[in-house]
C-alpha cells in the first residue's frame, strides 16, 4: 500500500452508559494493517486537487478526505461488518498521473483482499484511478465481467485535453476500454445542460452514454429514473459507483469547486443509492469534490457522510 495513515480524525462522542449498541464510526473503525483482518469496508483517501486546478477549478479538494472522516466519525454505526481506514494517497509535486497509479494499485490490493473500497476525494480525477484499480483486479479474477460506471454528477467529465484533469476521467476510461477491446458502460445522472457544452453532449452520444438531466431528476419522475437505473444495472456484472458532490444543489453542497444552481436533491440521490446497494453488484465506490475551504458549517461534508453511510451500512 502507498497510503499515509492518520487515525486522529476518528474521535467523537461516547455513550458509555448504553453499551455496545451505542457505537459510532470512530469507535468501530480500525487501521488497516493487513494482518489476517477479515474482509470489510475499507476507506482510502485521495488527497489531491491537481486535476481540479488543471481544469481551471478552485483548489481545496485535497483536504476533502480529512473533512469527510471528521464528518463520519460521530455518526452512529449500525452495520455488523468490519470497517477499516487504509489511509490517504497524496498527490506530490503536482504529479497527478503518479498519484492515480498509486491509488489504482491500492484499490486493486483492497479488492484482492476481499474488501469493499470507498474512495474519499479529492477531485474527480479520482475516477480514472478508481476504475483502473477495479479493471486491473477483474482482469485477473473475472476477465469476462462487464464493468458499469454509474456517476452522479452535473458534468459528463468527458473533456478532450492535453493533460489529465478532473474534467477528463471518463474519457480516459473510454479510451482505455477501446484500447483493450472492452465495452464502455457509462451512466451519468444529474447532468446540467448549461454546464456541459454541445461538444460534450455530442461526445456522450458518440460513446452511447446513458444519462438523465438534472431537471429530470425529481420525485415526480421517479419511475423513469428507477427504470433507467435498473436497465443499466441489468446490462453489467460489476459496478463502480462514483458520486460527485456538485450533483447536489448548492444550498445542500456549497463546498465544491463548481456548485450547482439546480442540482439533484439529497433525498433522491440517497434513495437511488439504496437501489444500487440492493442490486448486489457494487464492487467499488468513491465520493469526489468535497472542498472544505468552500464549505459552510460543514454542510457538504455532512451530506457526503450521510451518503457514505447509506452505501456502507
Amino acid at each position: 500500500m502507498h497510503a499515509h495513515l492518520n487515525m486522529t480524525p476518528w474521535q467523537g462522542r461516547i455513550d458509555a452508559g448504553e453499551g455496545s449498541g451505542a457505537r459510532r464510526w470512530h469507535q468501530w473503525v480500525q487501521p488497516l494493517d493487513h494482518a489476517q483482518q477479515p474482509p470489510g469496508v475499507a476507506l482510502l483517501g485521495f488527497a489531491c486537487d491537481e486535476g481540479v486546478q488543471r481544469n481551471q477549478g478552485r483548489p481545496g479538494a485535497c483536504e476533502g478526505p480529512l473533512a469527510l472522516r471528521r464528518a463520519l466519525a460521530n455518526l452512529a454505526w449500525h452495520a455488523p461488518h468490519a470497517l477499516y481506514d487504509a489511509g490517504d494517497v497524496r498527490c506530490e509535486d503536482a504529479d497527478l498521473e503518479q498519484a492515480q497509479q498509486r491509488f489504482a494499485a491500492d484499490i486493486r490490493h483492497l479488492l484482492d483482499a476481499g474488501h469493499l473500497p470507498l474512495g474519499l476525494g479529492g477531485g474527480h480525477e479520482i475516477a480514472f484511478a478508481s476504475y483502473s484499480g477495479l479493471a486491473d483486479h477483474l482482469a485477473e479474477h473475472a476477465p469476462e465481467a462487464r464493468i458499469g460506471i454509474l456517476n452522479f454528477d452535473a458534468h459528463f467529465d468527458l473533456r478532450h485535453a492535453e493533460r489529465a484533469s478532473s474534467g477528463t476521467p471518463f474519457r480516459q476510461i473510454a479510451e482505455r476500454c477501446a484500447r483493450q477491446g472492452q465495452p464502455f458502460h457509462y451512466c451519468c445522472l444529474g447532468v446540467s445542460r448549461p454546464n456541459n457544452t454541445a461538444a460534450l453532449f455530442a461526445e456522450a452520444e458518440r460513446l452511447e452514454v446513458r444519462y438523465l438531466l438534472d431537471h429530470q431528476m425529481h420525485a415526480g419522475n421517479q419511475a423513469q429514473i428507477e427504470q433507467t437505473l435498473e436497465r443499466f444495472l441489468g446490462e453489467i456484472d460489476q459496478l463502480y459507483l462514483t458520486l460527485c458532490l456538485d450533483v447536489l444543489p448548492a444550498a445542500q453542497a456549497p463546498g465544491v469547486s463548481a456548485p450547482s444552481a439546480h442540482g439533484v436533491e439529497l433525498a433522491l440521490v440517497e434513495r437511488l443509492l439504496r437501489l444500487v446497494k440492493a442490486s448486489g453488484k457494487l464492487r467499488l465506490a468513491d465520493i469526489a469534490e468535497l472542498n472544505p475551504r468552500l464549505d459552510i458549517d460543514a454542510h457538504t461534508a455532512r451530506c457526503a457522510a450521510r451518503l457514505a453511510a447509506c452505501l456502507l451500512e
